[in-house]
C-alpha cells in the first residue's frame, strides 16, 4: 500500500491552521509530521483536520515553543519519545503504523546564530543533541523507522545557495555537517529525499528577511526525510512543495513529501 508522509516546519499551527487544512486538502500526504507547533497539545485544532479525515493526533507540545505532532488518517499507536539531552522540551514524536513501521518526528535546535560551543550555548546544545541522535540511531537500525523533521541542518554543497559563504553560518557548519553524516551512518538512515533527487540545488527553507525569498532564491535544505535501507528501497515519488512558501501567512519552510510502499 502506497503511503505519502509529509514533513512541515508550520512555525505555529493555530496560526496557519488555514494552510495546514490546504495542505491536506490539496495534496492529501496519508501523515503529516509537522514542527514547531508552539501550542500545547489541547490547544491544537484539531476539529477540522478531523473533517478531512486526520483523525488520528499525536503530538507533544509547550506554549509558545518547539512542539510535534503526527496527523495521520491511518490507525497509528504511540511510541515513547526521547528526552533529549534531558531538557524536557518537545522535539521529538513517534508513532507506529498497523504493518509496524515507526515514524519519528524530530524537531533539532536551530543552534542559534553564533557556531561558537563555548560563546553560545544554543550551539552547544545542537551538537549534543545531534551526537544523541547519532548514539540512538546504532538501535533503531534494527527496526523499520522512517525519520522525518526539521533537523536544522543543511549537509551537502547543494544543499544551500552558497556553500563557500554559509561555511560560517549555523546549520552548515563543518562540525554540524560533521556530526550530521555520523547520525545518519550510525543507523544506516537512507536520505531517501536526495535518492530520489540525487543532483541540483535543492531547498526547504527561505529566510523571511528576504524581501522576495523566491527571486533571491537563498534557500537551504534543512527539513529532510530518511528511512532504514528496507524502508528506503521502497521509496518514491519525493518532492518539495515550494510553492507552500508562498502561501497567505506562510511558514518559512516547505513541505517536503515522499512515498513509501508499505
Amino acid at each position: 500500500m502506497p503511503v505519502t508522509i509529509c514533513t512541515w516546519n508550520i512555525n505555529s499551527v493555530r496560526l496557519r491552521e488555514p494552510i495546514v487544512l490546504k495542505l491536506l486538502e490539496e495534496e492529501g500526504p496519508d501523515v503529516l509530521c509537522l514542527q514547531e507547533t508552539k501550542s500545547p497539545v489541547d490547544k491544537i485544532p484539531t476539529e477540522n483536520f478531523a473533517a478531512l479525515g486526520y483523525e488520528t493526533l499525536i503530538a507533544r507540545g509547550e506554549k509558545g515553543y518547539n512542539g510535534v505532532a503526527i496527523l495521520s488518517r491511518l490507525p497509528m499507536t504511540e511510541v515513547p519519545h526521547v528526552d533529549w539531552c534531558g531538557k524536557g522540551d518537545a522535539r521529538h514524536v513517534s508513532a507506529k503504523l498497523a504493518n509496524g513501521v515507526e515514524i519519528h518526528n524530530f524537531y533539532i535546535p536551530a543552534g542559534g546564530d553564533v557556531p561558537d560551543v563555548e560563546a553560545n550555548p544554543k550551539f552547544e546544545h545542537k551538537l549534543r543533541f545531534v551526537d544523541e541522535v547519532r548514539d540512538w540511531g546504532v538501535g533503531a537500525k534494527t527496526r523499520d523507522a522512517i525519520l522525518v523533521g526539521d533537523l536544522n541542518i543543511a549537509p551537502r554543497e547543494d544543499d544551500v545557495w552558497s556553500h563557500k559563504q554559509l561555511l560560517k553560518v549555523v546549520s552548515h557548519t563543518p562540525i554540524e555537517v560533521d556530526k550530521f553524516t555520523a547520525a545518519q551512518e550510525a543507523g544506516d538512515w537512507v536520505d531517501v529525499t536526495r535518492a530520489d533527487i540525487p543532483e541540483g540545488k535543492l531547498y526547504s527553507w527561505w529566510s523571511y528577511r528576504a524581501k522576495d525569498w523566491a527571486a533571491a532564491d537563498k534557500g537551504r535544505r534543512l527539513d529532510h526525510v530518511w528511512a532504514t535501507p528496507d524502508v528506503a528501497k521502497r521509496a518514491s515519488g519525493s518532492r518539495v512543495l515550494k510553492d507552500a512558501r508562498g502561501w497567505n501567512q506562510p511558514s518559512d519552510h516547505a513541505p517536503v513529501f515522499a512515498t513509501f510502499d508499505l
